[in-house]
C-alpha cells in the first residue's frame, strides 16, 4: 500500500516562506475551500481571528505529482542544522559543466527571492554530480541536485 506524503515546515511566517517554496519548486499555493475566492474570504467567513490567518499555508504540485508542503507557524526560532532536507533536482539530466552552471542560474534566481547561498560542492565522479547548499528565508537547508 503506498501512501501520500506532506512535508511539514515550522516557521514564523507561513505565507511568505509558502510563497518561495512555491517559486523554488513551481508549485502553487492551495485554492481556498470551494465556494471563496480567496483565503481571507474563507478565514474571515470561518471566525478566523486577523492576528491567526498566518498561522499555516500550504502549497501544491499543479499536476498533482509532488508531495504537499504545509507551513505552520510555532513560537521558537530554528536552533539547529535540519536533519531532512529537500533536494531540488534543478539540473536534471546534466552532468559536469553544463549542470554546474543550471544549478547556479537557480541558486541565483532563488537568492533573489529571499534564499541564501552556503556552498557549492564541485563535481566528484564517478558518484558525486556537484550540488550547492542554500538555506530557505528562514533558514531551513536545501540542495540544488
Amino acid at each position: 500500500m503506498t501512501r501520500d506524503v506532506q512535508i511539514t515546515f515550522d516557521c514564523a511566517d507561513p505565507s511568505a516562506l509558502a510563497a518561495f517554496w512555491a517559486e523554488a519548486l513551481g508549485y502553487q499555493v492551495q485554492d481556498p475551500p470551494m465556494g471563496f475566492e480567496s483565503w481571507e474570504q474563507a478565514l474571515e467567513a470561518m471566525g478566523v481571528p486577523p492576528e491567526r490567518r498566518n498561522d499555516a499555508s500550504a502549497v501544491v504540485d499543479p499536476k498533482g505529482a509532488g508531495p504537499r508542503l504545509f507551513f505552520q507557524r510555532v513560537p521558537e526560532p530554528k536552533r539547529a542544522k535540519n536533519r531532512v532536507h529537500l533536494d531540488v533536482r534543478a539540473a536534471p539530466g546534466l552532468d559536469g559543466d553544463a549542470r554546474m552552471a543550471a544549478l547556479e542560474e537557480a541558486a541565483e534566481r532563488l537568492v533573489s527571492h529571499g534564499a541564501t547561498r552556503l556552498r557549492r560542492h564541485e563535481p566528484e565522479p564517478p558518484l558525486g554530480a556537484g550540488h550547492i547548499v542554500m538555506t530557505d528565508p528562514e533558514g531551513n537547508e536545501f540542495c540544488l541536485d
